[in-house]
């Protein structure tokens, strides 16, 4: 095999090593992402709780009573009080999927479930770190192999095929 081939491979390799080993990050940063939202919905219910409870009211009949008012506002609020309420119980849900999963498994649950606005805003202000964690190596190690074992497969497919076509170019 061609000497630049490897040198390629191994570049390859290196910049694939580096990449996979970010998806732990970003897991760790979006999982920090969750956790403020979640916080943050918490506190909006609970002023919400506290607004219906001093109305006389449970949040399930304030929420109904918002939502069956005739002003199109009133109604609007309701509808995002009740979104707020369904999307906290979404959020614990996947936080505590994620802590089940374990290392690995948080990356699978948050590409399958994630909350898309919790993933656009951990990817707006994603900051790449070194990997130190045995995940964020392990990571790495696999983005290596599988980018460096790539192209050198794939060299060696496309070598084969220029072989096979000059012999049959020589047969002819």
């Amino acid at each position: 095999m061609p000497r630049i081939v490897r040198i390629i491979a191994f570049g390859l390799g290196l910049a694939g090593g580096v990449v996979a080993s970010q998806g732990p990050e970003y897991s760790q940063q979006y999982r920090q992402r969750l956790g403020g939202t979640i916080d943050e919905l918490h506190r909006i219910i609970s002023r919400f709780d506290a607004d219906a409870g001093a109305s006389g009211e449970t949040r399930d009949s304030a929420i109904a009573r918002l939502r069956g008012n005739s002003d199109t506002f009133v109604e609007r609020q309701g509808a995002a009080m009740q979104g707020n309420v369904e999307r906290v119980a979404r959020l614990e849900s996947q936080r505590q999927a994620m802590t089940d999963a374990g290392p690995f498994g948080r990356i699978g649950v948050m590409v399958r479930d994630g909350d898309r606005d919790v993933m656009e805003a951990a990817y707006r202000d994603f900051e790449p770190a070194v990997p130190v964690t045995q995940e964020g190596l392990l990571s790495a190690a696999a983005g290596f192999i599988l980018f460096w074992g790539g192209f050198l497969l794939l060299a060696g497919f496309i070598r084969s095929l220029r072989r096979s076509r000059r012999a049959q170019a020589a047969r002819a």
